[in-house]
């Protein structure tokens, strides 16, 4: 069967994607990329990354030329030797970036991550909620993808959880320095998180018969264990319910009054 685009542009669907609902003059959602033989085809799968949009992906094989790696559709995404930052090995999974390349009309995937992100025209600002996908640890902690166009850095003492490239998760602009580098918390910073904190305080002190094993002294990661908020959330919070009187805190945790 032959698709035709609103500007009267006609592309073939194959016949493996047809169903018996299908009818002539009905609009369908396809995505169009070019077979192994350079036409253009359309297929009603959703691919798990389009043009110009990162997500991390398996790799299939890797031949002389590149690698190829699985993003939802029959023909597999090529990765040029040119576009590895690391050479790829099957199976392995990697945050890579689709775009059309112009010399040979065809989409590819590169893993040369920077060179596709931009910080000198933000779109974000500070307290902002985003989309993080995590692509690569550093010394200093992970660098994330923001909203799938800015570069940002979760510090090592900012993360209560295990964080790996290719994980998908919700952040917030805590800082944004000079250059337009944003520094990104997992959690919300400022007076608007102490109050939810404290109820889920409240809450663990209630099932936990009026007491709970976390001081200031405590380990940041015993508190993010029981709670998943930072220490830093922590004190502010039970320093809010302590002059409320509704706890009382000792050296061994804090008690329900």
């Amino acid at each position: 069967m032959f698709l035709s685009d609103v500007e009267g542009e006609e592309v073939l669907l194959p016949n493996q994607y047809l169903t018996d609902e299908m009818q002539v003059d009905d609009t369908i959602r396809v995505f169009v990329y070019l077979d192994s033989e350079d036409r253009p085809v359309a297929t009603t799968e959703t691919p798990k990354i389009i043009r110009n949009e990162f997500a991390s992906l398996q790799v299939k094989d890797v031949s002389e030329y590149g690698a190829f790696m699985d993003w939802g559709l029959i023909k597999d995404l090529f990765v040029p030797f040119r576009e590895q930052s690391v050479p790829m090995q099957i199976g392995e999974w990697h945050v890579v970036f689709l775009y059309l390349d112009q010399k040979s009309s065809r989409l590819i995937a590169s893993t040369k991550i920077d060179r596709f992100l931009e910080n000198d025209r933000l779109k974000v600002a500070e307290g902002d909620q985003v989309d993080l996908l995590v692509w690569q640890k550093t010394d200093l902690g992970y660098n994330a993808i923001v909203n799938q166009y800015h570069k940002g850095l979760i510090y090592h003492n900012e993360v209560f959880r295990d964080l790996k490239p290719g994980d998908s998760l919700k952040g917030y602009i805590k800082k944004i320095r000079p250059e337009n580098k944003l520094d990104i918390s997992l959690q919300k910073t400022g007076g608007e998180h102490i109050e939810p904190s404290a109820q889920l305080i409240l809450e663990e002190l209630k099932k936990a018969d009026g007491f709970l094993n976390l001081s200031d002294g405590s380990s940041p990661e015993d508190i993010y264990k029981t709670l998943q908020i930072s220490k830093k959330v922590f004190k502010k919070a039970i320093g809010g319910l302590y002059k409320q009187g509704i706890i009382r805190i000792a050296d061994e945790g804090i008690y329900l009054l």
